[in-house]
Formats: structure tokens, C-alpha cells, sequence
């Protein structure tokens, strides 16, 4: 006997068994790295029930679109160089929707603890004696290399990857990371927030002797329509990305998974008909 099901029905059934939001809680959900077919199902469930949402610059404003009508809908976004809210005051409003009662969406870019504050946001939560829950998302240095058809691994060239953020809480480049180290004993290079000091971080890289023909690779507005890819060399990646023109938001991959582009880019097959190479590692002759 079979069952026929209906738009009603199937949706009952998606979202049966999932938590239910409760007054008074905060959920810091990770909204994925741009496009919307990324969200999980935990984070379409949690804007279905949510009173309030505070949203970040990077999230796709669209899947707002699956809220209920009529709740409070916040844009809490920073971005470098605009003036932007402080990250206290985003938390103090966190803190103050849930003691009205409120089911508190934070809904940020990626995951909410890969390089998104989140962790700063749920201490906070605690200290204020809110509840709260954690949605992981897929955060972009997996889903936009992804979608540039740059493996973050691949078993013929690395057993082992590095992310990193390209600036400090002040905006200059790190300088609590140890790049000598970074650049001898990290097989793939993923470095978020990095274009600004591209120049510089690549610098480093090759002082300590990182190979300059090692491939290296800048995506900009990664998973959505406005995804831009820059393939180079470790030695002239930045000098390139300068002459480009790209903007960010964007990605910077140094290894040789790079090199693997030339089979692996699928968005490129599907959307300007690139032709693929089954053997990328293959010596070009």
C-alpha cells in the first residue's frame, strides 16, 4: 500500500522530532557560507520558530523568508572598514530579547565557531544566565572551496589542512601565529578574511621557504552567483589578486589541491560547459 503524501504532510514530517525553541533561549545558528540550498535542517527549523533574529552582513538575506511574519528582524552585520555594531552591544542585545521572553535567533555566516565569534556570543549568554543552543553551519573554507572545486584534502597531495584568519580583532595581520611553522608543517593553507594582507602573509610564506610555484587560489563571494575564482602560484597570487580587481569577501588557498581545479571545478562544467581533465596532477605538456 503506498502513502501519497502532500506539501503539508512532507513538511510535518521533515520537521518532526527536531527541538523545539523555547522562550528565553538564544540559538547561534550558522547560517552556511552564502547559498541558501546549504542550510542544515536544525537552522530552517530554528528561523520557523524563532521570535526575533539577529542577523550577520554575510547571510543570505533570503532565507529570511522562511520566518513567520511579523517577528523582529535585526541586521547585526560587521564589516571591515564600515562603521558596524560592537560586539558587546550585540551580545548585551541578545541577552535583553531573551529576558523579554523571546526565542532568540543569532544567525550568522558559516559556523558559528570557525572564526564567527560565536563562542565570545555564548559566554556571554552564560554569564546573563540564558539558555542557549548551538547550530553548526558549513562554514566557508569547506563549502567555498567546495564550490571552486578545490578539495580542502585530497590522499595524492595532503593528509592535513590549516585555517587561519588573514586579520586580528584590530584588523592588522596575526601576529600571534607562528608563520615559519605555518609554512613548513602545513600541508593546505585556508585562510579566511586574508585579501587585505595577502601581500604580506604570502611574504612570510616564502621567507620561510614555502615553495613560490606551490599553487595558490583567491574565491570571492563563494556559493553564490557572484563567486569569483583567481588561480595562481603562491609567488604571484597577491600581485594578481591586486590587478584583478576582486573584492571581498573572499578565501585564500595556498597548496596543491589547487591544482586539482582543472577536474574537480563542477560549477564550471555545469554553468560554462569547462571542459575537465581526469588527471590534474598530470605534468601539463
Amino acid at each position: 500500500m503506498s502513502t501519497e503524501f502532500t506539501s503539508d504532510s512532507y513538511s510535518k514530517t521533515l520537521f518532526e522530532g527536531l527541538p523545539e525553541f523555547q522562550p528565553g533561549w538564544v540559538w547561534l545558528v550558522g547560517g552556511g557560507p552564502g547559498d541558501r540550498g546549504l542550510l542544515t535542517l536544525h537552522a530552517i527549523n530554528a528561523i520557523r520558530q524563532a521570535d526575533a533574529i539577529v542577523y550577520d552582513a554575510l547571510v543570505d538575506e533570503t532565507i529570511l523568508s522562511f520566518a513567520r511574519p511579523n517577528i523582529l528582524v535585526e541586521f547585526a552585520g560587521k564589516r571591515g572598514g564600515r562603521p558596524s555594531p560592537k560586539q558587546n552591544d550585540i551580545t548585551l542585545r541578545l541577552i535583553a530579547l531573551a529576558k523579554e521572553g523571546k526565542r532568540v535567533l543569532r544567525l550568522k555566516g558559516g559556523d558559528p565557531f570557525i572564526f564567527g565569534r560565536g563562542g565570545e556570543e555564548a559566554l556571554g549568554l552564560v554569564g546573563a544566565e540564558v539558555p542557549f543552543r548551538v547550530v553548526p553551519g558549513i562554514t566557508a573554507g569547506i563549502g567555498g572551496l567546495c564550490y571552486a572545486g578545490i578539495p580542502a584534502t585530497h590522499r595524492d597531495i595532503n593528509q592535513s589542512v590549516t585555517f587561519l584568519t588573514g586579520h586580528d580583532q584590530t584588523g592588522s595581520m596575526p601576529d600571534a601565529l607562528n608563520w615559519d611553522a605555518i609554512a613548513k608543517g602545513s600541508q593546505v593553507i585556508v585562510m579566511y578574511m586574508a585579501m587585505k594582507h595577502l601581500r604580506s602573509i604570502t611574504a612570510k610564506l616564502l621567507a620561510a621557504g614555502r615553495d613560490p610555484h606551490e599553487g595558490a587560489a583567491v574565491i570571492c563571494n563563494a556559493t553564490t552567483p557572484r563567486q569569483a575564482v583567481l588561480v595562481s602560484d603562491l609567488q604571484s597570487i597577491a600581485e594578481e589578486t591586486e590587478k584583478s580587481g576582486l573584492k571581498p569577501p573572499a578565501l585564500c588557498v595556498v597548496g596543491n589541491v589547487v591544482r586539482m581545479r582543472d577536474g574537480l571545478d563542477w560549477l564550471g562544467f555545469a554553468t560554462q560547459g569547462k571542459t575537465l581533465t581526469a588527471t590534474p596532477l598530470k605534468p601539463k605538456e
